[in-house]
């Protein structure tokens, strides 16, 4: 839908003041990347800017640090995220990555459409840490089979031996979002088993998890106004409230009764921050002390301090990008990786066309300081749409995912 390509002018016009403003953080970019971002541009570029390269990784060429795993039907991607598996023998940590994938999100995108045929399933996917390793598809057993599975945002609890962890997927079905429940041991990680699917009212429109327990978690709603809507009003409400920066998305803690068979899943709901304009990717920080939140349609990173005895959240400052965030993750050492869409008019059209289509991606590192590095940019002919990314902290080996491109790009320094 044309409006849509409103929605990168909704970045600049929401942030022009404060993007205009003078300030103290700074913006580590390469001198091998043609694009480098002042805050005080940054909402201009949002819209108008073309000027990226073709490829760039911030700790080596690309063409020999980077490849590309690729498998049938992997693509589409939205989220990444590391299973952290210990072996208390050796005292090691292994990590695997989980991947949520929907090559039908052409036909079906809750968030930005089009909502035409939701009957191809998407699937989750399995990525080692070897170099030569390939994705493999996990196959969900006992997963209903008249039940439609579009995922999105992914979380996972610690393995630890050979103990199953609980892995939970947001669902955007035909009828109405939901999360389901799987378990997945390192003995066979080939296979989730489906446990329970979670609904509530509360659940308007989920986007992104972050796991404060096995049996809890931060969820993220990017609308108040869905495209579900009847009446018309879902080809526009939505689009109001993302035009508008409407601060009417949020971020609920939900807690569930560890038991999979109890009638009621959820033991309690509370709202733990509000007014949040586009509320996408959520991370708990390795301490647990705090959560960051992307909003997409305010260009920043907001960070709030958690109490991890009420999972109270207090909102403390937020770190401005040069793009809409979409996912992001902390790693090992307290640094937040961020992806996101620096040019929109061209991610609109790739939402359009996505087989001929390209958007520039973008991925940050954040440090604790709050000063942004790139660790990785193209202008989409190279690698399109990122929209998550992982970094192995002990490694630096980077995985950044599209949400219209085929397969995931792996980098190592």
């Amino acid at each position: 839908m044309k409006s849509f390509t409103w929605l990168a002018v909704l970045c600049l016009v929401s942030n022009l003041e404060r993007l205009t403003t003078p300030h103290t953080q700074r913006t580590t970019v390469s001198s091998q990347s043609i694009y480098i971002y002042r805050r005080r541009r940054a909402g201009s570029y949002l819209i108008f800017n073309r000027d990226f390269p073709t490829a760039f990784y911030a700790h080596g060429d690309t063409e020999g640090h980077c490849e590309f795993k690729t498998a049938p039907d992997f693509k589409f991607c939205e989220d990444a995220i590391f299973w952290d598996i210990h072996d208390e023998a050796t005292n090691s940590v292994r990590h695997e990555t989980i991947i949520s994938c929907d090559p039908g999100r052409g036909e079906w995108n809750t968030v930005m459409g089009p909502l035409m045929n939701p009957d191809p399933h998407g699937a989750l996917w399995l990525l080692s840490a070897e170099k030569d390793a390939v994705p493999q598809r996990i196959t969900m057993e006992n997963y209903p089979s008249n039940h439609d599975f579009h995922p999105l945002g992914i979380a996972i609890s610690p393995a630890h031996g050979n103990t199953p962890s609980n892995l939970f997927a947001i669902n955007h079905a035909r009828q109405r979002t939901v999360i389901e429940q799987f378990t997945i041991s390192p003995v066979s990680p080939g296979v989730a088993t489906h446990v329970r699917t979670i609904s509530s009212p509360y659940f308007v429109s989920p986007n992104s998890l972050a796991l404060t327990s096995p049996s809890s978690f931060y969820v993220s709603n990017d609308h108040l106004m869905t495209r579900r809507l009847p009446w018309g009003l879902g080809s526009v409400l939505p689009i109001t409230e993302t035009m508008l920066t409407l601060p009417l998305g949020w971020v609920s803690h939900i807690t569930l009764d560890p038991e999979p068979t109890a009638h009621t899943p959820i033991l309690e709901h509370k709202f733990a921050a509000l007014f949040i304009p586009f509320a996408n990717g959520v991370s708990l920080s390795p301490s647990g002390s705090h959560l960051a939140v992307a909003s997409s349609t305010s260009a920043e990173v907001r960070m709030y301090s958690r109490d991890p005895t009420t999972n109270t959240l207090s909102h403390e400052h937020s770190v401005p990008v040069p793009f809409c965030p979409d996912n992001l993750e902390f790693d090992e050492s307290g640094t937040l990786i961020v992806s996101g869409h620096p040019h929109f008019p061209s991610l609109v059209k790739t939402k359009n066309d996505p087989a001929n289509a390209k958007a520039p991606s973008w991925v940050v590192a954040i440090n604790q300081t709050h000063d942004v590095e790139t660790l990785f940019q193209s202008d989409g002919t190279y690698f399109s749409s990122s929209a998550g990314s992982l970094r192995d902290a002990s490694t630096g080996t980077l995985l950044v995912n599209g949400l219209y491109e085929t397969g995931v790009l792996v980098c190592r320094p």
